[in-house]
């Protein structure tokens, strides 16, 4: 195999400590004569979250060999507090150790600038490939596969098993539940129980358990709505499906996503059963369709039953904050909604945002009532275009018009008000609330963390609460003012070679917050590199970076070799510093020379 640079690599450090080890510290060290692959993850991140998933199969198939360890490294300050990391690992059922990095120390050492991003290192301590994104999973299967060859024949390769020791399971009725509905006629809720798979009717104290509902059919299921009809539309989220259940008949059945994950350059419009979609996280019911928060690919899609037809409504992958008209706004992982009679008001969860969409004479508009955008949050009262949020997951309309906001990382209930442009907290010390439902005059929050239902009398007076405001952890990368040379690294994995056969196989795009941070080198192209010219007068911002390779099996004998995506998305927040780098290396797969 080709020879490569020789990188020691650094040692693991997380003052939060290991988790699924029974206990154990690991080192390097400890780690030796086995293949390492990080996983720089955090829990809010649904592209982290989609990864967790494609390394569950070469874990697997590779156990004996390679050891996977998940660095948590927080973009929030919730996710810096060990029980959240905890939990998160239990939630999602992560499966190999971690190790707890709430000061995001690994992450310096190694240089990460976007999560999720993978690391492969070899079993005598070695550095040998850096994938950022999503769609890497083949290439690190196939480089396990040569580095078991080249270490086993070397007498350098361990085999056993790994370091990994399951958590003792916990028993309940629910377990990190996601959404809830009230049944018509009945009142009992219906809830996604999203970690056990599965639907649970309770009755209307919210705990007796009345039925389970899943057989299978459900992974990690959130959203619910009511149809007109009495049924229940689904998001069923890493099945990246719809699903309707029927609670007369018990009946569950597939509406929507084929079951793959949608990629650039797949359909946007069609046969709902014949489009893919990517890990839809909740539904509503306006204007005569289901309007489908699809956190995956930070967009919202509709879903039509009359003619059984999907296409995207708002959004244009591009992750962050950008109002106006709905095919040209951006969003940060929407995952809550909720209907009024003139608004879908959308919980966007990554930009700390309370959204919203309505109609005008042009077509559907997208506003922002709380939120500036991916990097700030907090929790402050008050008028709404200084209000902080922290990584909201679900939104409810009131009976007033102002809409209740599950504000998952302060532990609140929150409440914007249109009328006043006033936002207040309505309760705290709930732990994680991802939903919330009315129920006559009181409102019955799903707190996620807690694994339950809790019921709350609606105030009439707000709570107060101390105002805080955060930045995220991760510090802001110095660069040079003026010319700014930005590569974005990619290697085509071993036995691949980029895919031409149609054109450019490598897409590019930059922008920035705010705009004027860039003088020049925004918009889309075909090279990997590219020259951007900074505007000294602008002390920081963000650059959005978003980069897509296409590599397809190097076999001339083939007529139809495979063919895969790798992608990123980046937000890389910058400080203009004079005699800084005016070089920015972003790495989708493979090593910076």
């Amino acid at each position: 195999m080709a020879t490569r640079a020789r990188v020691r690599a650094p040692e693991l450090i997380g003052k939060g400590g290991w988790l699924n080890t029974g206990d154990q510290e690991y080192t390097l060290a400890d780690l030796r004569g086995r293949i390492v692959i990080l996983d720089f993850w955090t829990f809010c991140c649904i592209n982290c979250l989609h990864v967790l998933d494609e390394l569950r199969e070469l874990e697997e198939k590779h156990r004996d060999t390679v050891v996977i360890v998940g660095v948590h490294s927080p973009k929030f300050v919730h996710e810096a507090e060990h029980q959240a990391v905890v939990d998160a690992v239990e939630r999602y059922q992560v499966h190999h150790p971690v190790l707890d990095d709430p000061e995001l120390a690994t992450w310096k050492q190694y240089a990460v600038r976007a999560w999720p991003t993978l690391v492969v290192i070899d079993p005598e301590g070695y550095i040998v490939a850096q994938h950022a994104g999503e769609g890497h999973a083949h290439a690190i299967a196939r480089l396990v596969e040569e580095l078991e060859a080249e270490h086993g024949a070397k007498g350098t390769l361990r085999r056993g098993d790994g370091p990994y020791v399951p958590p003792e399971p916990v028993a309940s009725d629910l377990r990190f539940p996601g959404k809830a509905v009230v049944l018509p006629g009945s009142g009992n809720f219906l809830v996604s129980d999203s970690t056990r798979h599965e639907l649970v009717e309770l009755e209307p104290d919210g705990e007796s358990v009345v039925r389970r509902v899943g057989g299978g059919a459900f992974n990690e299921p959130q959203g619910l709505a009511l149809l007109p009809d009495g049924r229940v539309v689904v998001a069923d989220t890493v099945n990246h499906a719809l699903r309707v259940f029927d609670p007369v008949s018990g009946a569950v059945e597939r509406v929507a996503g084929t079951g793959r994950q949608w990629w650039q350059g797949s359909p946007t419009s069609g046969p709902a059963l014949e489009v893919d979609l990517s890990s839809p996280w909740d539904v509503a019911w306006w204007q005569g369709r289901v309007w489908i928060a699809m956190a995956g690919v930070h967009q919202l899609w509709t879903y039509d039953p009359e003619s059984g037809t999907v296409e995207v409504a708002a959004g244009t992958t591009q992750e962050g904050l950008v109002d106006g008209p709905a095919a040209e706004a951006w969003f940060a992982q929407p995952s809550g909604l909720a209907a009024t009679e003139d608004r879908l008001w959308v919980a966007d969860a990554e930009n700390s945002a309370l959204r919203y969409v309505e109609r005008s004479d042009a077509g559907y508009v997208v506003g922002t009532a709380v939120g500036t955008g991916l990097f700030d949050f907090g929790h402050r009262d008050g008028e709404a275009g200084q209000a902080l949020l922290q990584h909201p997951l679900g939104v409810t309309a009131l009976p007033d018009g102002s809409v209740a906001v599950s504000d998952t990382y302060n532990h609140a209930l929150r409440r914007y008000d249109p009328a006043s442009g006033e936002v207040t907290t309505l309760a705290t010390d709930l732990r994680e609330p991802s939903d919330a439902v009315l129920v006559g005059d009181d409102i019955v929050v799903v707190e996620s963390a807690r694994h339950r239902l809790t019921r709350l009398r609606l105030p009439e007076e707000a709570v107060r609460v101390d105002a805080v405001a955060h930045r995220t952890r991760r510090e802001a990368t110095e660069v040079a003012p003026g010319a700014l040379q930005l590569d974005v690294v990619f290697q085509a994995p071993a036995g691949q070679k980029l895919d031409t056969r149609y054109g450019p196989s490598t897409r590019l795009i930059v922008s920035s917050t705010p705009a004027e941070l860039l003088v020049s080198g925004e918009g889309t192209g075909t090279d990997l590199s590219r020259s951007l010219s900074l505007d000294p007068a602008v002390a920081e911002g963000v650059l959005h970076v978003s980069a897509m390779a296409a590599s397809c099996d190097d076999d001339p004998a083939n007529e139809y070799p495979a063919c895969h995506v790798h992608q990123q998305d980046w937000g890389v927040p910058v400080r203009l510093v004079a005699g800084a780098a005016a070089r920015l290396p972003l790495v989708l797969a493979g090593l910076d020379g």
